[in-house]
Parts: C-alpha cells; structure tokens; sequence
C-alpha cells in the first residue's frame, strides 16, 4: 500500500453488528417496570370508575372531555362486540409474538423495551379484563372521539414509538467501553 493510498484510508470502524441484539437484563428490566406501571395504572383507574360511576353515568373534567363509564366487549371503536373469545385468543397470541421478538432483538435499540413495554402493558391489561369481565372498561370521553381507557393510550403510544424509531436514522451502539468510529468513509 502507498502512502496516498494510506492516508485516504478511513480509520478503523468497529461495528457493533457483531454483538447480541437479545434482550439483556437491562432491557427486561426496563420492559417489566413499563408493564407494571401500564397494568397498574389502567387496572386503579378503571377501578376507579366502576367504584364512583354507574354503567353509563357521566362527570364532565374539563372542557369536552368527560368520564364516562362504559363496558367495550369488541376491540376498539366497538368492533366485533360479540367475538370478545376471539379477540381474547389474538391478544394473547400478539402478546406471546411480542415477548419472542422482544427476547430476541429488545438489545437492538434503547428505546424498544419502553415501546414493547408500553404495548404489552395495555395489552394485558385490557386482555385480564376480557378474561375476567368479558368485557373492558372504558372512560376517557372526548365527545368527538369513541371512548377508551388508559390501556388503549398505552398501546397506541407504543406503537407511535415503534414506528417513529424505525423511521428514524439510529447511530449504532457498541458494547459496554468499545469506542466506536462511525465518521463516514
């Protein structure tokens, strides 16, 4: 090799494509704690509604929106209210699907265990609802808008992350105290 040729030589790019993009206990960690907050919060605030409000009783909050108590046996919009056994078996078909692609690629971006934890966490708790009641709870009132809980924003933040992380360019990540180079060639 010349020295001209030497000297237009990119320096040393280490990839980090050669490292796991498995989940680690990091990113199970932060995937278990969204879901404990997303089940927790949904399942209190739909506690609360049943406790204080009668099936279609309303409270005005602020502005349009409203609380209203509504029982939803479909999916969203009140899809498919009477296939409430076959919206149960794909939820928990989504959810076993999410957990196998999370275990196999959540090391792949540092925001998946928050989009997946997001996703999974409305996901079960709404699907606990469909098991134990036959039906979820809705409550958030927009007037303009069909009705739905805490768990439904979950999900569809979830996906709003998912989908803005991919559509987004990501810088790889090395592991743990490798530098990585990454000017272009």
């Amino acid at each position: 090799m010349t020295t001209t040729e030497r000297d237009r030589t990119p320096p040393l790019i280490v990839s980090a494509a050669g490292r796991s993009l498995a989940a680690g206990a990091r990113q199970w960690g932060g995937l278990a704690a969204i879901v404990i907050a997303a089940v927790a919060g949904d399942q209190v605030t739909k506690y609360l509604v049943t406790s204080n409000l009668a099936l279609y009783d309303s409270a005005r909050v602020i502005g349009p929106v409203r609380i209203t108590h509504l029982q939803n046996s479909g999916i969203a919009f009140g899809f498919f209210p009477t296939a409430t056994a076959g919206v149960t078996a794909l939820t928990a078909i989504a959810l076993v699907w999410m957990l196998w692609f999370f275990a196999r690629a959540g090391g792949r971006h540092p925001v998946l265990p928050t989009a997946f934890g997001l996703l999974i966490g409305g996901s079960i708790s709404n699907l606990f609802d469909r098991v134990w009641l036959g039906h979820v709870t809705d409550f958030l009132d927009l007037g303009w808008w069909p009705a739905f809980n805490l768990a439904d924003s979950f999900i569809v933040l979830g996906v709003s992350v998912l989908v803005m992380t991919l559509a987004l360019p990501h810088r790889p990540q090395a592991p743990d105290g490798i530098r990585v180079d990454v000017r272009a060639r």
